[in-house]
């Protein structure tokens, strides 16, 4: 009976300890949650990467969607719950230059209706214009209901951007045919 008892309890601990290990990732020394909540809403690591040509290594990204997916079309297109997920792993001074990484790959990712979305561009560079230091993370957070990004500095809202056109410019920095980083890209789709 007791090597019984033994054995359920070893077998219920290595089941705790499984789940335990999936619920958070670790990329370039950022710990990384499995899920995100958003709205009654779970979003789930897509995929995640660091040292990216985008940021110059000074930050780690991940994708965060309603539905896994490694078609890049599907989630730039989808009318479905997404976040892009930015961890600062060195201090950016000023922000200025977080804000001109996004402005100059943004303008490849919206090409033709890059006049129609500067005013939202213009936007969220107010939005992130305050400072940013070491271990400050960001999310923006599409939620099609609205359809608006919600942007969160270390999980306080500091602004919404309205539009969809928008949002698939904004995730096409990312996972557009002119992604800023292919191996980025491939990395956020979990490939």
């Amino acid at each position: 009976m007791k090597k019984n008892l033994t054995l359920l309890i070893l077998i219920s601990t290595l089941q705790f300890a499984t789940i335990s290990a999936q619920k958070t990732f670790t990329v370039e020394s950022v710990v990384l949650p499995r899920t995100i909540q958003f709205k009654n809403t779970t979003l789930s690591l897509n995929g995640a990467g660091g040292k990216s040509k985008i940021w110059l290594g000074s930050c780690v990204q991940s994708l965060y969607l309603s539905q896994l997916t490694q078609d890049p079309e599907y989630i730039i297109d989808g009318d479905i719950e997404m976040a892009i997920r930015i961890d600062i792993t060195s201090t950016i001074s000023p922000s200025t230059k977080l804000t001109k990484l996004i402005y100059d790959h943004f303008k490849k990712s919206a090409g033709n209706n890059l006049e129609l979305l500067r005013s939202r561009l213009e936007e969220l560079d107010n939005i992130l214009s305050g400072e940013m230091r070491q271990k400050d993370v960001f999310k923006f957070i599409y939620s099609p209901i609205d359809p608006t990004i919600f942007v969160y500095k270390n999980d306080v809202l500091i602004g919404e951007i309205q539009g969809t056109h928008f949002k698939k410019a904004f995730f096409g920095i990312w996972l557009s045919d002119e992604a800023a980083d292919k191996k980025l890209k491939n990395q956020l789709l979990g490939k």
